[in-house]
Protein backbone atom coordinates (compact mmCIF):
# COMPACT_ATOMS: atom_id res chain seq x y z
CA UNK A 1 0.00 0.00 0.00
CA UNK A 2 1.24 3.38 -0.97
CA UNK A 3 0.75 6.35 1.34
CA UNK A 4 -0.25 8.24 -1.84
CA UNK A 5 -3.14 6.34 -2.29
CA UNK A 6 -6.82 8.30 -1.98
CA UNK A 7 -6.81 6.10 1.51
CA UNK A 8 -4.25 9.15 2.84
CA UNK A 9 -6.25 11.94 1.66
CA UNK A 10 -8.40 14.18 3.22
CA UNK A 11 -12.45 14.49 2.85
CA UNK A 12 -15.13 16.41 4.21
CA UNK A 13 -17.73 14.03 6.31
CA UNK A 14 -20.55 16.05 7.77
CA UNK A 15 -19.20 19.22 9.47
CA UNK A 16 -16.12 16.93 10.15
CA UNK A 17 -12.52 16.98 8.11
CA UNK A 18 -11.15 13.71 8.09
CA UNK A 19 -7.28 13.68 7.36
CA UNK A 20 -7.73 9.88 5.71
CA UNK A 21 -10.35 7.28 4.85
CA UNK A 22 -9.78 4.57 7.04
CA UNK A 23 -12.55 3.89 9.23
CA UNK A 24 -13.00 1.85 12.58
CA UNK A 25 -16.16 -0.42 11.64
CA UNK A 26 -18.34 -1.23 14.36
CA UNK A 27 -18.39 -3.68 15.68
CA UNK A 28 -20.19 -5.66 18.54
CA UNK A 29 -17.39 -6.24 21.25
CA UNK A 30 -19.68 -6.81 24.42
CA UNK A 31 -17.14 -5.27 27.06
CA UNK A 32 -20.03 -3.00 28.54
CA UNK A 33 -21.97 -3.47 32.30
CA UNK A 34 -25.31 -5.41 33.09
CA UNK A 35 -26.97 -2.43 32.79
CA UNK A 36 -25.26 -1.41 29.68
CA UNK A 37 -22.70 1.08 30.65
CA UNK A 38 -19.69 2.04 28.75
CA UNK A 39 -16.66 0.98 30.67
CA UNK A 40 -12.88 2.41 31.22
CA UNK A 41 -12.07 -0.46 29.07
CA UNK A 42 -14.52 0.20 26.11
CA UNK A 43 -12.58 4.20 26.78
CA UNK A 44 -9.32 2.75 26.27
CA UNK A 45 -9.98 0.66 23.14
CA UNK A 46 -11.48 3.40 20.99
CA UNK A 47 -9.03 5.70 22.83
CA UNK A 48 -6.24 3.31 21.20
CA UNK A 49 -7.47 3.23 17.69
CA UNK A 50 -8.39 6.84 17.66
CA UNK A 51 -6.35 8.70 15.19
CA UNK A 52 -5.93 12.06 14.13
CA UNK A 53 -8.26 12.75 11.19
CA UNK A 54 -9.52 9.67 11.47
CA UNK A 55 -13.35 8.07 11.47
CA UNK A 56 -14.67 5.66 14.34
CA UNK A 57 -17.90 4.10 14.45
CA UNK A 58 -18.85 2.61 17.82
CA UNK A 59 -20.40 -0.90 18.07
CA UNK A 60 -23.99 -1.34 18.10
CA UNK A 61 -25.48 0.33 20.84
CA UNK A 62 -28.90 -0.19 21.83
CA UNK A 63 -31.73 2.51 21.59
CA UNK A 64 -33.89 1.25 24.36
CA UNK A 65 -34.38 -1.34 27.02
CA UNK A 66 -36.77 -3.10 24.49
CA UNK A 67 -34.46 -2.63 21.40
CA UNK A 68 -32.79 -6.01 22.25
CA UNK A 69 -31.31 -6.55 25.68
CA UNK A 70 -28.22 -8.06 24.60
CA UNK A 71 -26.05 -8.79 27.22
CA UNK A 72 -22.85 -6.58 28.46
CA UNK A 73 -23.83 -4.46 24.96
CA UNK A 74 -23.44 -0.53 25.46
CA UNK A 75 -26.91 1.66 25.58
CA UNK A 76 -27.61 5.20 24.91
CA UNK A 77 -31.23 5.55 26.49
CA UNK A 78 -30.41 6.17 30.43
CA UNK A 79 -28.35 9.26 32.07
CA UNK A 80 -25.82 6.52 33.76
CA UNK A 81 -24.86 5.34 30.13
CA UNK A 82 -25.08 8.68 28.42
CA UNK A 83 -22.17 9.49 31.11
CA UNK A 84 -20.22 6.27 30.25
CA UNK A 85 -20.10 7.35 26.44
CA UNK A 86 -18.46 11.00 27.77
CA UNK A 87 -14.85 9.20 28.74
CA UNK A 88 -15.15 7.83 25.18
CA UNK A 89 -15.85 10.54 23.44
CA UNK A 90 -13.72 12.67 25.31
CA UNK A 91 -10.39 10.28 25.18
CA UNK A 92 -11.26 10.08 20.72
CA UNK A 93 -11.55 14.27 20.36
CA UNK A 94 -8.29 14.55 22.22
CA UNK A 95 -6.10 12.65 19.95
CA UNK A 96 -7.84 14.52 16.90
CA UNK A 97 -10.34 12.01 16.27
CA UNK A 98 -14.11 11.60 14.86
CA UNK A 99 -16.56 9.05 16.86
CA UNK A 100 -20.08 8.23 15.55
CA UNK A 101 -22.86 5.94 17.57
CA UNK A 102 -24.40 3.16 15.34
CA UNK A 103 -27.67 3.37 17.02
CA UNK A 104 -29.41 -0.30 17.48
CA UNK A 105 -32.82 -1.94 17.24
CA UNK A 106 -32.26 -6.09 17.51
CA UNK A 107 -35.88 -6.37 16.49
CA UNK A 108 -36.48 -10.82 16.06
CA UNK A 109 -32.68 -11.16 16.39
CA UNK A 110 -33.41 -11.54 20.08
CA UNK A 111 -35.08 -13.89 22.60
CA UNK A 112 -37.20 -13.11 25.10
CA UNK A 113 -35.02 -14.56 27.78
CA UNK A 114 -32.95 -11.65 26.99
CA UNK A 115 -35.78 -9.04 27.38
CA UNK A 116 -37.00 -6.95 29.97
CA UNK A 117 -39.93 -8.93 31.85
CA UNK A 118 -39.77 -11.63 29.01
CA UNK A 119 -41.61 -9.67 26.35
CA UNK A 120 -41.21 -11.50 22.66
CA UNK A 121 -38.88 -9.76 20.80
CA UNK A 122 -40.41 -7.45 17.69
CA UNK A 123 -40.03 -7.45 13.92
CA UNK A 124 -41.79 -6.15 10.85
CA UNK A 125 -43.74 -9.28 10.40
CA UNK A 126 -44.26 -12.76 12.79
CA UNK A 127 -41.52 -14.65 10.75
CA UNK A 128 -38.59 -16.28 13.12
CA UNK A 129 -34.88 -16.92 11.90
CA UNK A 130 -34.31 -20.29 11.04
CA UNK A 131 -31.62 -21.98 12.99
CA UNK A 132 -30.58 -21.44 16.35
CA UNK A 133 -30.01 -18.20 18.27
CA UNK A 134 -26.26 -17.60 18.71
CA UNK A 135 -27.18 -16.01 22.39
CA UNK A 136 -29.51 -18.18 24.06
CA UNK A 137 -28.55 -21.92 21.49
CA UNK A 138 -31.76 -22.87 20.86
CA UNK A 139 -34.35 -22.25 18.10
CA UNK A 140 -35.54 -18.61 17.37
CA UNK A 141 -39.02 -17.57 18.53
CA UNK A 142 -41.12 -16.77 16.35
CA UNK A 143 -41.40 -12.71 16.62
CA UNK A 144 -44.27 -10.78 17.33
CA UNK A 145 -45.50 -7.98 14.41
CA UNK A 146 -45.14 -4.31 15.71
CA UNK A 147 -48.65 -2.82 15.03
CA UNK A 148 -49.42 0.23 13.05
CA UNK A 149 -49.52 2.39 15.93
CA UNK A 150 -46.17 1.50 17.74
CA UNK A 151 -44.15 2.22 15.02
CA UNK A 152 -43.85 5.96 15.14
CA UNK A 153 -42.59 5.09 19.04
CA UNK A 154 -40.18 2.84 17.90
CA UNK A 155 -38.78 5.43 15.30
CA UNK A 156 -38.95 8.36 18.51
CA UNK A 157 -36.47 5.84 20.36
CA UNK A 158 -34.59 6.24 17.68
CA UNK A 159 -34.38 10.05 17.61
CA UNK A 160 -33.70 10.01 21.26
CA UNK A 161 -30.91 7.91 21.21
CA UNK A 162 -29.64 10.77 18.77
CA UNK A 163 -29.96 13.65 20.90
CA UNK A 164 -28.46 11.76 23.30
CA UNK A 165 -25.60 10.66 21.55
CA UNK A 166 -25.14 14.08 20.89
CA UNK A 167 -25.37 15.23 24.42
CA UNK A 168 -22.25 12.15 24.71
CA UNK A 169 -20.03 14.28 22.74
CA UNK A 170 -20.62 11.88 19.58
CA UNK A 171 -19.92 13.99 16.10
CA UNK A 172 -22.87 12.11 14.46
CA UNK A 173 -24.45 8.97 14.38
CA UNK A 174 -25.05 6.01 12.13
CA UNK A 175 -28.53 4.38 12.29
CA UNK A 176 -28.14 0.18 11.74
CA UNK A 177 -30.41 -0.80 8.86
CA UNK A 178 -28.20 -3.64 7.88
CA UNK A 179 -27.05 -6.92 8.87
CA UNK A 180 -30.69 -8.75 9.36
CA UNK A 181 -32.07 -6.27 12.57
CA UNK A 182 -34.74 -4.13 12.66
CA UNK A 183 -35.10 -1.51 9.67
CA UNK A 184 -33.47 -4.57 7.35
CA UNK A 185 -36.22 -7.16 8.57
CA UNK A 186 -38.61 -4.36 7.51
CA UNK A 187 -36.94 -2.94 4.17
CA UNK A 188 -36.19 -7.31 2.85
CA UNK A 189 -39.06 -9.14 1.28
CA UNK A 190 -38.33 -12.33 2.99
CA UNK A 191 -38.89 -11.22 6.62
CA UNK A 192 -41.28 -8.05 5.77
CA UNK A 193 -45.16 -9.84 4.45
CA UNK A 194 -46.97 -7.18 6.26
CA UNK A 195 -50.30 -5.89 4.25
CA UNK A 196 -49.85 -2.14 5.40
CA UNK A 197 -48.44 1.04 4.25
CA UNK A 198 -45.42 -0.48 5.69
CA UNK A 199 -45.10 -3.65 3.41
CA UNK A 200 -46.07 -5.04 0.27
CA UNK A 201 -44.22 -2.96 -2.85
CA UNK A 202 -40.55 -1.49 -2.05
CA UNK A 203 -41.35 1.91 -1.61
CA UNK A 204 -43.71 0.63 1.43
CA UNK A 205 -40.76 -1.97 2.82
CA UNK A 206 -38.70 1.11 2.70
CA UNK A 207 -41.03 3.25 4.56
CA UNK A 208 -39.69 2.31 8.33
CA UNK A 209 -36.15 3.01 7.09
CA UNK A 210 -36.66 6.12 5.77
CA UNK A 211 -38.66 7.64 8.71
CA UNK A 212 -36.08 7.22 10.90
CA UNK A 213 -33.55 8.80 9.00
CA UNK A 214 -36.28 11.34 8.65
CA UNK A 215 -36.84 11.73 12.34
CA UNK A 216 -33.06 11.62 13.37
CA UNK A 217 -32.26 14.21 10.98
CA UNK A 218 -34.61 16.25 12.28
CA UNK A 219 -33.63 15.99 15.55
CA UNK A 220 -29.80 16.33 15.12
CA UNK A 221 -29.33 17.78 11.30
CA UNK A 222 -28.72 15.57 8.18
CA UNK A 223 -24.69 16.44 8.64
CA UNK A 224 -24.89 14.37 11.82
CA UNK A 225 -26.85 11.73 10.48
CA UNK A 226 -25.84 8.59 8.37
CA UNK A 227 -27.25 4.95 8.18
CA UNK A 228 -25.23 1.47 7.15
CA UNK A 229 -26.85 -1.12 4.88
CA UNK A 230 -26.64 -4.54 3.30
CA UNK A 231 -28.37 -5.18 0.32
CA UNK A 232 -26.78 -8.82 -0.25
CA UNK A 233 -26.27 -10.03 3.87
CA UNK A 234 -27.80 -13.71 4.18
CA UNK A 235 -26.86 -13.11 7.62
CA UNK A 236 -29.72 -14.16 9.73
CA UNK A 237 -32.27 -15.50 7.41
CA UNK A 238 -31.83 -11.73 5.12
CA UNK A 239 -32.96 -11.96 1.18
CA UNK A 240 -34.74 -9.60 -0.80
CA UNK A 241 -36.35 -9.92 -4.17
CA UNK A 242 -35.04 -6.90 -5.79
CA UNK A 243 -31.53 -6.05 -3.70
CA UNK A 244 -30.37 -3.68 -6.65
CA UNK A 245 -33.81 -1.77 -7.11
CA UNK A 246 -34.66 -1.67 -3.62
CA UNK A 247 -31.76 -0.40 -2.35
CA UNK A 248 -31.05 1.60 -5.56
CA UNK A 249 -34.99 3.69 -4.57
CA UNK A 250 -33.64 3.86 -0.85
CA UNK A 251 -30.63 6.07 -1.94
CA UNK A 252 -32.27 7.98 -4.22
CA UNK A 253 -35.08 8.61 -1.61
CA UNK A 254 -32.05 9.55 0.74
CA UNK A 255 -30.50 11.95 -1.56
CA UNK A 256 -34.32 13.79 -2.40
CA UNK A 257 -34.81 14.31 1.61
CA UNK A 258 -31.30 14.79 2.84
CA UNK A 259 -28.71 15.75 0.69
CA UNK A 260 -26.28 16.68 2.81
CA UNK A 261 -26.34 13.45 4.91
CA UNK A 262 -23.32 12.15 6.37
CA UNK A 263 -22.68 9.61 4.35
CA UNK A 264 -24.32 6.14 3.37
CA UNK A 265 -22.44 3.11 4.62
CA UNK A 266 -22.56 -0.17 2.30
CA UNK A 267 -21.67 -3.72 3.50
CA UNK A 268 -19.54 -5.65 0.31
CA UNK A 269 -21.10 -8.48 -0.81
CA UNK A 270 -18.31 -10.96 -0.32
CA UNK A 271 -17.87 -10.28 3.43
CA UNK A 272 -18.63 -13.44 5.25
CA UNK A 273 -19.34 -12.68 8.68
CA UNK A 274 -18.57 -15.95 10.50
CA UNK A 275 -15.98 -17.15 8.08
CA UNK A 276 -12.24 -16.91 7.71
CA UNK A 277 -12.07 -15.64 4.25
CA UNK A 278 -13.78 -13.46 1.51
CA UNK A 279 -17.50 -15.03 -0.39
CA UNK A 280 -16.98 -15.62 -4.12
CA UNK A 281 -20.07 -13.44 -5.46
CA UNK A 282 -20.71 -11.79 -9.11
CA UNK A 283 -22.47 -9.17 -6.84
CA UNK A 284 -21.11 -5.83 -6.52
CA UNK A 285 -22.03 -1.94 -4.18
CA UNK A 286 -20.92 -0.47 -7.70
CA UNK A 287 -24.02 0.38 -8.65
CA UNK A 288 -25.33 1.73 -5.19
CA UNK A 289 -21.68 3.71 -5.54
CA UNK A 290 -22.49 5.09 -9.11
CA UNK A 291 -26.21 6.16 -6.95
CA UNK A 292 -24.60 8.37 -4.59
CA UNK A 293 -21.26 9.79 -6.08
CA UNK A 294 -22.59 13.18 -4.75
CA UNK A 295 -22.07 12.49 -1.08
CA UNK A 296 -19.67 10.44 1.16
CA UNK A 297 -19.68 6.90 0.57
CA UNK A 298 -18.10 3.98 2.98
CA UNK A 299 -17.71 0.58 1.68
CA UNK A 300 -17.04 -2.35 4.25
CA UNK A 301 -16.30 -6.00 4.46
CA UNK A 302 -13.79 -8.26 3.75
CA UNK A 303 -10.75 -6.07 3.39
CA UNK A 304 -9.10 -7.81 6.37
CA UNK A 305 -8.18 -10.30 4.05
CA UNK A 306 -7.15 -7.58 1.29
CA UNK A 307 -5.69 -4.96 2.28
CA UNK A 308 -4.84 -3.98 -1.24
CA UNK A 309 -8.09 -4.51 -2.57
CA UNK A 310 -9.02 -1.25 -0.02
CA UNK A 311 -6.38 1.01 -1.62
CA UNK A 312 -7.74 -0.34 -5.49
CA UNK A 313 -11.27 0.40 -4.65
CA UNK A 314 -10.10 3.91 -2.44
CA UNK A 315 -8.13 5.00 -5.78
CA UNK A 316 -11.16 3.90 -8.12
CA UNK A 317 -13.98 5.17 -6.43
CA UNK A 318 -13.15 7.64 -3.35
CA UNK A 319 -14.50 5.91 -1.15
CA UNK A 320 -14.09 5.57 2.77
CA UNK A 321 -12.80 1.91 3.65
CA UNK A 322 -14.36 0.91 6.96
CA UNK A 323 -11.87 -2.27 8.21
CA UNK A 324 -13.35 -4.63 11.04
CA UNK A 325 -11.40 -7.61 12.59
CA UNK A 326 -8.13 -6.28 11.29
CA UNK A 327 -8.61 -2.97 13.04
CA UNK A 328 -9.53 -5.46 16.72
CA UNK A 329 -5.75 -6.68 16.96
CA UNK A 330 -4.01 -3.14 15.17
CA UNK A 331 -4.54 -0.39 17.35
CA UNK A 332 -2.14 1.25 14.59
CA UNK A 333 -3.64 -0.06 11.82
CA UNK A 334 -3.80 3.36 9.79
CA UNK A 335 0.24 3.91 10.31
CA UNK A 336 0.43 -0.08 9.57
CA UNK A 337 -1.57 0.10 5.74
CA UNK A 338 0.38 3.45 5.45
CA UNK A 339 3.75 2.01 5.92
CA UNK A 340 3.44 -1.03 4.78
CA UNK A 341 3.63 -3.07 8.10
CA UNK A 342 2.63 -6.31 8.85
CA UNK A 343 -0.65 -6.90 10.83
CA UNK A 344 -1.07 -8.86 13.62
CA UNK A 345 -3.11 -11.88 13.39
CA UNK A 346 -7.09 -11.06 15.00
CA UNK A 347 -8.20 -13.75 17.68
CA UNK A 348 -11.98 -14.41 17.11
CA UNK A 349 -12.10 -16.39 20.36
CA UNK A 350 -11.88 -12.65 21.99
CA UNK A 351 -14.18 -10.94 19.60
CA UNK A 352 -17.56 -11.22 21.50
CA UNK A 353 -17.14 -10.47 25.57
CA UNK A 354 -14.55 -10.70 28.17
CA UNK A 355 -11.96 -8.59 29.08
CA UNK A 356 -8.79 -6.54 28.11
CA UNK A 357 -7.94 -10.30 26.48
CA UNK A 358 -7.89 -9.52 22.84
CA UNK A 359 -9.50 -6.15 22.92
CA UNK A 360 -6.65 -3.54 24.59
CA UNK A 361 -3.42 -5.49 24.89
CA UNK A 362 -2.39 -5.81 21.14
CA UNK A 363 0.80 -3.86 20.66
CA UNK A 364 1.44 -1.46 18.49
CA UNK A 365 3.91 -2.23 15.57
CA UNK A 366 8.04 -2.09 16.35
CA UNK A 367 10.50 -3.34 13.88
Amino acid sequence: MTASSKLFQPIKLGSAQLKHRIVLAPMTRLRATADHVPTDLIREHYEQRATDGGLLITEATLISPFAGGTPLAPGIYTPEQVEGWKPVTDAVHVKGGVIYSQLWHIGRATSSALMPNNVKPVSASAIAIKGANMATGSDHEVPRALELDEIPQVIEEYAVAAKNAIKAGFDGVEIHGANGYLIDQFINSSSNVRTDKYGGSMENRARFALEVVDAVAATIGSEKTAIRFSPFGGFQDMNDDSPYQTWSYILEQLYSKHPNISYVHMVEPRLNLLGEENAETSDSLDPFRGKWQHGVFISAGGYTYAPKLAEDVADATGNLIAFGRSFTSNPDLVERLRNGWPLNKYDRSTLYGGGAQGYTDFPVYAP
